[in-house]
């Protein structure tokens, strides 16, 4: 065995996370692909059974009363919301992120001009998410605004007094990079306008703390470190005190004031349900819920912890296997600026993620060079890490 085997043996028996592992469905492959969908956790199908045979095929209609699905999306949210670090009755479930930064961008500038009827620009993270930027751009058009990409770390340098409304990713789906999400929410404050938080890599893989740093608006998908499942519904938070001036452009029956009432007028509700549109997806919803589970006797903190030390121990086991050239990694190494994820750039990546997959060892390409790896602290191990980087290895001989 070797020294490296040796030591991830030792990390493991050391793992306060370990126990968490057998709550997952889970077989003899390392899966290094939780930050795209997270691995199924054992108390969902027989609560989706529950939900399909009883709720819907007994009980049905009674479901939405009985079975508390009229209340999931608030319920659900409330949930999430200590893992995000907010405090509950700001977070609701529902609809997908796409949606969910289509509401909150537009409701972003029209919170920013209730005090700046001037400000006609939003500014979008360059490197973003693609889809976080084609919405961007339609909300642009929308609301009359100019559109103004620019990198994370140039965003301080271009705000003014035109400003409406940023957009942001707190951690980089290719590169892993961490954004400094209290310096930047400070600075987009400083020039009087509203920012907005994509959580999608960071939700349930690091402390994010919206209610500590003031943050206006955030989304994140739940499908990634929740392990909600594939499609499970997305979530947004509005910060408390911006909630009875939250315009949504999605005006749903879900969120009106009295929504049984079928009133022509529409007059939103108050607190998170102003956030919701139309009938939820119930059975994605009470699969998330039974998912999030998992979660019980866990802190964030702790999550944290463990991704770095897997995220240290990968790159160790990376630099000891991998012969000096035979990848880049374009994660950054300070803790400070990476998420739960390595990326490492090299020729043919697709190739070797393929081969990769073929022995066992499961994480995505990202076009044109990029090997990812995710690290989802509650299920992935240590021996799990020096495995991968061996067979990369291998791979790469």
């Amino acid at each position: 065995m070797s020294e490296l085997a040796m030591k991830a043996e030792k990390l493991d028996a050391s793992d306060e996370l370990a126990a968490k592992r057998v709550e997952f469905v889970l077989d003899d492959v390392v899966y290094l692909d939780g930050n795209s969908l997270g691995a199924l956790p054992a108390a969902v199908p027989g609560r989706v059974e529950d939900a399909v045979r009883r709720q819907w095929g007994e009980l049905r209609i009674r479901s939405w009363t009985e079975g508390g699905w009229w209340t999931a999306p608030e319920r659900i949210g409330d949930r999430i919301a200590p893992l995000v670090g907010a405090a509950a009755g700001q977070t609701v479930v529902g609809d997908s992120t796409s949606v969910n930064v289509f509401k909150a961008l537009v409701g972003a500038v029209r919170l920013a001009r209730l005090t700046g009827p001037e400000r006609d620009e939003i500014v979008v993270d360059a490197t973003t998410f693609p889809t976080d930027g084609y919405i961007a751009g339609s909300a642009a058009r929308m609301t009359g605004c100019t559109l103004r990409p620019v990198a994370p770390s140039e965003v301080p340098d271009v705000l003014g007094d035109r400003t409406a409304a940023v957009l942001l990713n707190h951690v980089d789906y290719r590169s892993g990079r961490l954004h400094d999400l209290p310096s930047l929410t400070a600075a987009v404050h400083a020039a009087g306008a509203v920012v907005v938080w994509d959580l999608c890599h960071s939700a349930g893989a690091l402390p994010v703390g919206l209610d500590e740093h003031g943050v206006d608006l955030a989304v994140g998908c739940t499908y990634k470190y929740l392990n909600g499942g594939p499609g499970s519904p997305a979530f947004l938070y509005v910060r408390a005190d911006l909630q009875d001036r939250f315009d949504s452009p999605l005006p749903g029956w879900n969120s009106h004031v009295e929504p049984f009432g079928m009133r022509s007028a529409y007059e939103p509700a108050a607190g998170a349900v102003r956030g919701r549109v139309g009938t939820p997806d119930i059975l994605s919803m009470l699969a998330l819920e039974a998912a999030l589970e998992v979660w019980d006797g866990v802190t964030v903190e702790a999550v944290r912890a463990k991704s770095l030390a897997l995220t240290d121990f990968f790159l160790e086991c990376v630099g000891e296997y991998v012969p000096e050239g035979g990848v880049e990694c374009v994660t950054p190494r300070a803790h400070g600026e990476r998420g739960s994820q390595i990326a490492l750039r090299c020729p043919d990546a697709g190739e070797v993620m393929k081969r990769l997959i073929e022995r066992g060892v499961v994480g995505d390409f990202r076009h044109p060079d990029v090997l990812r790896f995710g690290f989802t602290p509650l299920y992935v191990g240590f021996a799990d890490v020096e495995r991968a980087a061996r067979v990369l290895a291998e791979v790469l001989a």
